[in-house]
């Protein structure tokens, strides 16, 4: 909490400004923009579920306000198909703690959700392209001894 008292952060158009609450682009500053689930995961003060089984039909409001019952709910997020623009029917609601986000999945894991039954658990942290194993591509080019 100490390192958030220390910074000056501004909400603006939806992101967090760290640093310099300068408004001026051209001024010599040192900022940081970020999304609000971005800031909040790298403080690791918030606490983000995975929703299944939603409704094709569903939407992100709605989802907010059947999770925001049981705390402050920083963003609620439903996963589209790029292709068809459709719903995958699952999302991520992050919670402002977590208890908060604790007590939601007690409480909202097997109910019903917009006519289907929703599955929750802890959303799994997302691995970088970077962290992921190598794909096999077949077997080893043989060596230039003959």
């Amino acid at each position: 909490m100490a390192a958030l008292r220390g910074a000056s952060s501004l909400l603006s158009n939806g992101r967090v400004l760290l640093g310099n609450p300068n408004p001026n682009p051209n001024a010599n500053s040192r900022a940081l923009l970020l999304l609000p689930s971005q800031f909040v995961s790298s403080r690791g003060i918030a606490s983000k579920l995975f929703v299944g089984g939603l409704s094709f039909y569903a939407t992100e409001e709605a989802l907010s306000e059947a999770f925001s019952q049981y705390g402050q709910v920083i963003e609620a997020k439903i996963i589209m198909d790029g292709a068809s623009e459709r719903s995958k029917g699952f999302g991520f609601v992050t919670f402002a703690s977590q208890d908060e986000a604790q007590k939601a999945r007690t409480e909202m894991n097997g109910k019903v959700l917009n006519g289907r039954v929703v599955f929750v658990d802890n959303a799994k942290a997302k691995l970088r392209f970077s962290e992921a194993l190598p794909i096999a591509r077949g077997p080893p080019e043989p060596s230039g001894n003959k």
